[in-house]
């Protein structure tokens, strides 16, 4: 069974109290990844209705920071689901509730496994992506999951198919030779 990826799509609020900033008066990146990993695992559950962990975050680079007294957004969205393990992306933003400006903060994506009963790897449906970012983000999550998986010493960087694509594509003037 297939699923669209607005289907299990979360979007969750916070708001920053002092106990959540640096003294700086800015959200801490830890406590911002403790949120996003929480909306990241509540948007794999909710796919593959299967407990899950959190196999690997990707980079995270803040963009602007989110201030004490202002809203976090995560949005969190299935990118592509592969046998047992899901790739979730999540966008947040910040919010002054004062003067209702919302500015972006963050992008970043989390891979999850299934896992069943007994704890071990389980099969998760697929994803349908409807609209083209959604199509643009599935195409890419194959790319994504081949670094992921060359970074993490499980795949050997020649086995990469997808990686090798994007790379080793032909450059106009330039002879490929064998």
């Amino acid at each position: 069974m297939t699923k669209s990826p607005t289907d299990s799509q979360i979007i969750m609020t916070e708001l920053v109290l002092p106990n959540d900033t640096n003294v700086f008066g800015n959200l801490m990146g830890g406590r911002l990844m403790y949120w996003m990993d929480i909306a990241a695992a509540l948007c794999a559950t909710k796919h593959c209705n299967a407990a899950v962990v959190t196999a690997s975050v990707d980079n995270i680079s803040f963009e602007n920071p989110i201030v004490l007294g202002n809203a976090v957004h995560i949005e969190a969205k299935l990118s592509r689901a592969f046998t047992s393990s899901m790739e979730v992306h999540l966008r947040v933003w910040g919010e002054n509730f004062l003067t209702r400006q919302r500015y972006k903060s963050n992008e970043a994506y989390y891979t999850f496994v299934a896992l069943n009963e007994n704890r071990k790897p389980s099969a998760v449906p697929g994803i349908l992506p409807e609209t083209e970012e959604e199509k643009a983000l599935f195409d890419g999550a194959l790319r994504r999951r081949q670094l992921r998986l060359v970074l993490g010493g499980k795949m050997k960087p020649e086995d990469a198919e997808e990686l090798k694509a994007l790379f080793m594509q032909a450059r106009p003037g330039v002879r490929k030779t064998e």
